[in-house]
């Protein structure tokens, strides 16, 4: 039997939509990346509308389906997938369009061939991905962000450090290759978050990823709380390192490297 692998459940009418996709894992420490996917989900009432079945993409050995019980206690699997939601931009040029899942484990080179497709049936205008990396970065300092772009000056108006990273890659990497052959105008913004505190989630990734994100987008969402979970969580961090001699002469240590530079 053939899947399709990309179903949609509605076709909405979008202008000029902005995607912005996530994925879980490798390149979402913290849970930054795709917390911040679903905070704006969640603010802009943003609706499920298409899907891309992870028949052909997901070990699920590694990836398992979910056992949950339903509202009559019935035993219910669910599937692992990477879906599509779409929200009004609130008085912005544009809609947004947001994809949310696990990065898939098997056949990349398929998966970003059904996601151009999915940008082209959807006459998407710009693709924009986050994520998260660890990294050896001062955790009072207010979180780092990087990024790449097709149009450098977008790189200048949004004030990122450009990336200058070489190694292994995860799928954003790829989807923004193969986005940039297809003349595909692409943001990719990432957040470093310390590989010493590597706790999960963490909202001080998510926050600083969305302020920018926003800011440059022109649109309004109430951060209050996720501005109150990540002064909670600076709190709690405060107090591991203030419990923990050995990380706190390790943060003295990063405090002097950076003094020297």
């Amino acid at each position: 039997m053939v899947i399709e692998p990309l179903n949609f459940e509605s076709r909405p009418t979008l202008k000029n939509p902005i995607l912005i996709l996530s994925f879980a894992g490798w390149s979402d420490a913290g849970s930054a990346a795709t917390t911040a996917s679903r905070y704006m989900c969640d603010q802009l009432l943003a609706k499920r509308f298409a899907s891309i079945d992870p028949e052909e993409f997901y070990d699920f050995s590694v990836q398992r389906p979910i056992v949950r019980l339903n509202e009559n206690k019935e035993r219910e699997i669910h599937w692992p997938s990477y879906d599509f939601f779409y929200g009004d931009g609130i008085g912005a040029q544009a809609d947004f369009v947001f994809g949310v899942g696990v990065e898939p484990q098997l056949r990349w080179r398929a998966f970003t061939e059904t996601m151009l497709r999915f940008i082209r049936e959807c006459q998407v205008g710009m693709l924009v991905t986050l994520g998260a990396y660890l990294d050896e970065v001062l955790y009072t300092r207010p979180v780092p962000l990087s990024g790449f772009s097709t149009d450098p000056k977008l790189m200048e108006q949004l004030d990122l450090v450009p990336s200058r990273y070489q190694g292994p890659t995860g799928i954003i990497g790829v989807l923004n290759e193969v986005c940039r052959n297809a003349a595909i105008p692409s943001l990719s913004l990432w957040a470093a978050l310390p590989h010493y505190l590597s706790v999960s989630p963490n909202p001080r990734g998510t926050l600083a990823l969305l302020l920018r994100l926003t800011q440059w987008l022109g649109i309004r969402l109430d951060m209050s709380p996720l501005e109150r979970a990540a002064a909670d969580f600076q709190a709690k961090l405060n107090e591991a390192v203030n419990a923990d001699p050995k990380l706190s002469a390790y943060i003295r240590e990063l405090k002097k490297r950076e003094f020297e530079q």
